[in-house]
């Protein structure tokens, strides 16, 4: 009997020792599928980019495994110790060291824990039975399908779950019958619209807008059950999207009454394909719209939003260069490398002088979207002047940061794209003396991507004299642009990580230079 019940206390403990092993080990997947925002198609991708990162820490847990067992065959508790031991281990080698994103664990990831626990402990019993005995340390190397299947069976609980949250959101917003919802979006420039239209209608109502980049439907309403108050009069919702649907998702949420579409361009295509379905999706915005009392703004790009204007039939409004053809729009255009400063027209008001600290021409476009809003929602000219005086950069997006060894920072390292990364460049092309760049390339733009590189290592040209490409094999388009528009090769350093490409700006910076940081990939498009 006794013998029975220690043969019994072994088994489990051969059972339990892989699972707590994978359970500590699996880590790294895990924060990848946080990063890709608990999608399944981005965790594969993510999976497959990073192939070894994603394969070594089940490969490591199973021969770990192996090796205890061969060194200690009678299971004990020194065995389970041993096994946990081994995956805290693992993942602490495999987790990146600096994340830029570091890996949260919220109630969310906490209930995923406990089913892929129990999705490893039936894995684990059911191979430990009979003949697939010899298979119980084997099955960690597919340690990432395992963490694939445990969020697919948490799915419905997580959906049930955020449904509640959304639905408590919604409530709240529209209990207050007087409030005024905008939802905006677009493929570059919706953060700092965002921000811009904040600041201005800040000069006469109390206005909320979504923090940072929540733009999911999770984070749009946390930001609402978190932050509205009764006292709000406007709100202001990013909306963001990496597939056809979401942002019809997100006006189920906001039920906007105003729309903004602030540019349709080639960013998230790996998830898009088409040009064509990122137009579609943003367009869910004004689909959504109510028919009465309801408008929507776009900006007159000559191509897309434009084209999306012009079959639009609720009330809209056109802002851009062209006095002709725009309800809003600026001349007497003077910008600098400390700013701009113009004159901004709106039909239905007049004409006021604007300065702006905001650096780039690019930028009048997200400014002439706020004006634009905030002028039919009752503000006042000289409310909108003052409001555009007040801007201050968002993080991140061509942000100036003087620094102590007479150098200049340029951050513009969220997120770039090719219409941002040209914006950008023509901002460090206004700067005198020497002017060097820091950038890995772009990415999230399918089948296009090297393309697009290849031609923002081109453009390059005149507004650059140092470049420091930061990366492998996706800097390579980026280098052979360069080259094919004449860089020298002294001109250009490749270097594995940023860690690398500081140290080596720290030996050859000077006084008065300026160092565009253009784009920094997340943790899961680092090259291995």
């Amino acid at each position: 009997m006794i013998q029975a019940e220690a043969s019994a206390v072994m088994k489990w403990l051969f059972i339990l020792s892989p699972v707590v092993c994978c359970l500590f080990a699996s880590r790294t997947l895990f924060h990848y599928f946080q990063l890709e925002s608990y999608q399944f198609p981005g965790f594969f991708r993510t999976v497959r980019r990073n192939w070894k990162h994603s394969l070594l820490p089940g490969l490591c847990a199973s021969a770990g495994l192996m090796v205890i067992a061969a060194l200690f065959p009678v299971y004990g508790v020194l065995q389970l110790l041993l096994s946990a031991a081994l995956g805290l281990l693992i993942a602490r080698l495999s987790s990146a060291r600096h994340a830029k994103k570091k890996f949260v664990y919220t109630s969310r990831v906490k209930r995923l824990y406990v089913v892929h626990f129990l999705v490893m402990l039936l894995i684990s019993w059911g191979l430990a039975q009979g003949v697939a005995a010899p298979l119980g340390l084997i099955w960690p190397v597919f340690m990432p399908l395992i963490v694939a299947l445990s969020g697919l069976l948490a799915w419905p609980v997580e959906k049930a779950i955020s449904e509640c949250y959304f639905r408590d959101a919604r409530r709240k917003l529209l209990s207050n019958p007087g409030l005024v919802r905008i939802g905006l979006t677009g493929s570059y420039g919706k953060t700092s619209v965002k921000h811009i239209l904040g600041t201005i209608l800040s000069e006469k109502y109390p206005t909320l807008i979504t923090p940072a980049s929540f733009n999911t439907p999770m984070g749009v309403s946390r930001a609402i059950r978190e932050n509205l108050s009764p006292s709000h009069q406007i709100f202001v919702g990013e909306m963001g999207a990496r597939h056809v649907g979401d942002i019809k998702e997100l006006c189920r949420l906001v039920k906007p009454t105003i729309g903004i579409i602030t540019s349709v361009g080639p960013q998230h295509l790996e998830t898009f394909k088409t040009i064509e379905r990122i137009a579609k999706t943003k367009y869910e915005l004004i689909d959504a719209l109510p028919q009465e009392g309801s408008r929507a703004y776009f900006y007159n790009d000559g191509a897309i939003c434009k084209q999306l204007y012009d079959k639009t039939a609720k009330p809209k409004v056109l802002c851009g260069r062209d006095p002709q053809t725009c309800d809003v729009w600026c001349d007497n255009v003077s910008v600098s490398s400390q700013g701009s400063s113009f004159t901004l027209h709106i039909n239905a008001k007049g004409s006021v002088d604007c300065q702006t600290r905001l650096l780039g021409e690019h930028s009048l476009q997200n400014i002439l979207l706020a004006s634009a809003v905030a002028s039919d929602l009752g503000l006042s000219l000289k409310q909108i002047s003052h409001g555009i005086a007040k801007l201050q950069p968002v993080k991140n997006r061509l942000e100036l940061i003087s620094r102590p060894g007479g150098f200049t920072i340029i951050n513009d390292a969220f997120n770039s794209n090719p219409i941002g990364a040209k914006a950008a460049l023509n901002v460090l092309k206004a700067f005198p003396q020497r002017r060097i760049i820091i950038t890995p390339g772009m990415v999230e733009l399918g089948v296009d991507e090297a393309k697009y590189n290849r031609d923002f290592g081109r453009a390059m040209k005149d507004c650059v004299d140092i470049a420091i490409i930061v990366g492998k094999s996706r800097t390579k388009p980026i280098i052979e642009g360069m080259k094919e528009a004449g860089f020298a090769d002294e001109q250009i350093y490749r270097v594995d990580s940023l860690d690398d490409s500081t140290r080596l700006l720290h030996t050859m910076v000077r006084p008065g230079d300026t160092v565009l940081y253009e784009n920094d990939l997340p943790d899961h498009y680092q090259e291995a």
